[in-house]
């Protein structure tokens, strides 16, 4: 390879902008690899036209892109790059606008110094053991919703058989639910126990407990706001001397998709003992 062709490390540093250490890390991490090493002193040289690559990565992570999806764009061909960027930063945005409506419900929450909680109406209820069809997974949130509704529209399909649910449908948080937290989660629904053969899906029986609970709308049921109703319920179970028994849940007793957004349409449930 021509040496008059290839820069120093140092004066490729300086070139791009980059300190020596940046482009030691970016070579770990497969972003930029030096267009030679010495094997006898592990010297690196670079080519001049790595400059180009070199300042893109360094726009890249001025944006905050981590090392590894910076790395999934370089290594693309370069009339990929522009798609793959696009994704990213469409991913970018997604997750601002969730934190911004997080954002937005904490300000409230913690208005004026105090805790506040919706206007919501919480009611005890004894709960009849259930059989019920279940499908349990670990998702975090950016999935959650997709597959709720995948899940209970292959518990409805094998329930057609049967006749349908014998109740209302839930979703029980094994666990909490966020970016980083993956439950996990599990899709219910009401059978007959006598018909549960006849379906050939796993079911399971969950005992007769008692639960507090509230009543909302389907706008309420919207993230974050749903949050708040978990909030206030967990609240006036501490304040009632109650305790919590078992992990939260979700009841939708009508057709989420066609009701309006002023329709009753689930409840917050926590069991208590």
């Amino acid at each position: 390879m021509n040496r008059e062709a290839q820069l120093t490390i140092g004066a490729f540093a300086r070139r791009s902008r980059l300190s020596v250490k940046a482009l030691r890390l970016y070579e770990e991490h497969g972003l930029l690899s030096p267009a030679e090493v010495d094997d006898d002193t592990g010297y690196r040289r670079y080519r001049e036209e790595q400059l180009r690559d070199a300042r893109i990565i360094r726009m890249l992570r001025r944006i905050d892109m981590p090392m590894a999806e910076a790395a999934l764009i370089m290594r693309a061909p370069r009339q990929q790059r522009a798609a793959l960027l696009e994704q990213y930063w469409a991913r970018v945005e997604q997750r601002f606008e969730h934190q911004r409506l997080v954002a937005g419900h904490l300000r409230t929450t913690l208005s004026e110094g105090k805790e506040r909680y919706p206007m919501v109406t919480i009611e005890t209820r004894d709960v009849a053991e259930q059989t019920v069809l279940t499908e349990q997974r670990h998702t975090t949130a950016a999935g959650l919703s997709a597959w709720i509704a995948e899940a209970g529209e292959r518990q409805m399909t094998a329930l057609q058989a049967v006749g349908g649910p014998i109740d209302s449908s839930f979703v029980i948080y094994h666990g909490e639910v966020t970016e980083d937290s993956d439950g996990p989660v599990e899709v219910c629904s009401p059978v007959d126990p006598s018909a549960v053969g006849a379906v050939g899906v796993p079911s399971r029986v969950i005992p007769a407990h008692r639960e507090a609970f509230a009543r909302i709308t389907r706008a309420q049921v919207q993230f974050p706001d749903i949050l708040s109703v978990y909030d206030a319920v967990e609240n006036w179970i501490a304040a009632n001397g109650e305790r919590v028994a078992g992990p939260p849940r979700e009841v939708y007793f009508v057709d989420f998709m066609t009701a309006a957004p002023d329709d009753d349409a689930a409840d917050v449930a926590f069991p208590i003992a």
